[in-house]
């Protein structure tokens, strides 16, 4: 009998952060960002499939969002955000494991930069990357440590919740998308009129969540949101070209007003086992500013190249220190690079 909470057992003791559940197919976990079959099972059959998806929506009072549904549980020590999806006509389970406990940043090996963002009382941060990069964990360790010092009121808009907080110092509210409100628009909308002094919104993934995210900032709350772009400097861009071209002006006279910084991350592969953040961090100074301001978002980059004692950090740079660090391997650093080249003379690599 397929037993789903074996697979997770045996996937957290693996190392797993992922566990895909298809028919035909054995469990497949993703340990180290590489997939591989796990061990002692055999395929899975649609009927067992079909029932484990009934039992797991029922088991946890989800609402099914029919041939696609996201939803998050509990089980042990860590949490599982699932996503529910259909392939040739059978079920398929994409499971995340995610720890329960919330770790610093100090943990996380972050830059101090970051917890000087979650000093500001107003403006917006963002954090960028793409999928399974860590965004999540690097916010909640944000979260958290404000949690930890200072007695706000923190609502979050997730979809679905992933880390769950306990009130310290401050007193957090959790809004699942789905379950407690109808969208992050709607929650953002609500969320203003509920006396918070802080805002996390799960994703700004359109014209009306953004808008709504900026009007929050603006009108003296500190909120943080997600993006997917491929660099911190292209975080200003991708949100303005969000809006229609007679309405980028005033966005980017409010984005210019809001933005306190943007950290651009991706999970590299260590030199011995697991995997550690790479952040990107460009702080919104009065130079970047007025590049917002100006439409001239393309230069930014070289504001952060010149204004690193700000605490401004480029990719590679970071790349680097985590490799002079003995963190990372040549060949990761290369691997992940912008300009491998650059970066190859600066280690003394000749394989490029």
């Amino acid at each position: 009998m397929f037993d789903i909470y074996d697979v997770i057992n045996k996937a957290k003791s693996a190392r797993a952060t992922d566990v895909h559940l298809s028919v035909g197919n054995p469990p497949i976990i993703r340990v180290d960002g590489f997939l591989t079959k796990m061990q002692g099972f055999p395929s899975i059959t649609a009927n067992e499939l079909r029932a484990t998806v009934e039992n797991l929506l029922g088991e946890h009072d989800i609402l099914s969002g029919g041939k696609e549904t996201d939803f998050s549980f509990g089980f042990q020590d860590v949490r599982i955000r699932a996503n529910l999806y259909y392939e040739r006509g059978n079920p398929a389970l994409a499971l995340r494991i995610i720890t329960k406990k919330i770790r610093t940043l100090e943990e996380l090996g972050l830059p101090g930069t970051i917890r000087e963002f979650c000093e500001r009382d107003t403006g917006l941060i963002i954090v960028t990357g793409p999928t399974g990069s860590g965004k999540s964990t690097t916010l909640a360790a944000m979260i958290d440590y404000i949690n930890s010092k200072y007695a706000y009121h923190i609502i979050t808009i997730e979809d679905p919740i992933e880390y769950v907080f306990e009130d310290k110092n401050s007193l957090i509210h959790q809004r699942e998308v789905g379950r407690d409100t109808e969208s992050f628009a709607d929650g953002l909308k609500y969320a203003l009129r509920q006396d918070p002094d802080i805002i996390l919104v799960g994703e700004m993934r359109d014209l009306e969540t953004i808008s709504l995210a900026l009007t929050a900032a603006e009108t003296g709350h500190l909120v943080f949101g997600t993006l997917h772009t491929n660099s911190a400097a292209t975080a200003p861009e991708r949100i303005v070209d969000v809006f229609p071209a007679h309405q980028q002006k005033q966005v980017s006279l409010q984005l210019a007003n809001t933005l306190v910084g943007v950290i651009y991350q991706r999970l590299i592969p260590k030199k011995t086992i697991g995997l550690m953040p790479i952040a990107e961090i460009m702080v919104a100074n009065s130079a970047v500013k007025n590049l917002i301001r100006e439409g001239k978002i393309h230069q930014i980059e070289s504001i952060m190249q010149t204004a690193q004692k700000l605490g401004n950090v480029l990719f590679d740079d970071a790349l680097l220190k985590a490799y002079f660090s003995n963190e990372i391997s040549k060949e990761t650093v290369i691997g992940y690079a912008r300009n491998p080249e650059e970066v190859a003379k600066k280690i003394g690599w000749t394989g490029i």
